[in-house]
C-alpha cells in the first residue's frame, strides 16, 4: 500500500478507479487487519484500515472520479 516508506502518500488506480491515501509511513503487510466500511456515501465506496489498536493507518476510496476532485487524483502516484 504505502510503497514510499517515510512518506506519506496517495495512489490511484485508473482502470480500478481506487484512490488509496496512506495516513502512516509504512504499512507492513498484515498490518491492516480490520477494514470499516463508511455508511452514507452514495457515488462510491470509502474504506477505513486500522491497525490491531485500531489506529488508523489508511483511507480507501472506490469509485473514486465520482467522489474525489480531479486536481487530488491528477497529483496521486498512478498505479495499475
Amino acid at each position: 500500500m504505502c510503497e514510499q516508506p517515510g512518506l506519506l502518500g496517495a495512489t490511484y488506480d485508473v482502470e480500478a478507479d481506487a484512490y488509496y491515501l496512506c495516513l502512516v509511513p509504512e504499512i507492513a503487510a498484515g498490518a491492516a487487519v480490520c477494514q470499516v466500511p463508511v455508511d452514507g456515501i452514495e457515488r462510491g465506496e470509502v474504506i477505513l484500515d486500522l491497525d490491531a489498536n485500531g489506529g488508523l493507518l489508511g483511507v480507501e476510496v472506490l469509485g473514486a472520479s465520482a467522489l474525489l476532485s480531479q486536481s487530488l487524483l491528477a497529483v496521486a502516484r498512478r498505479i495499475g
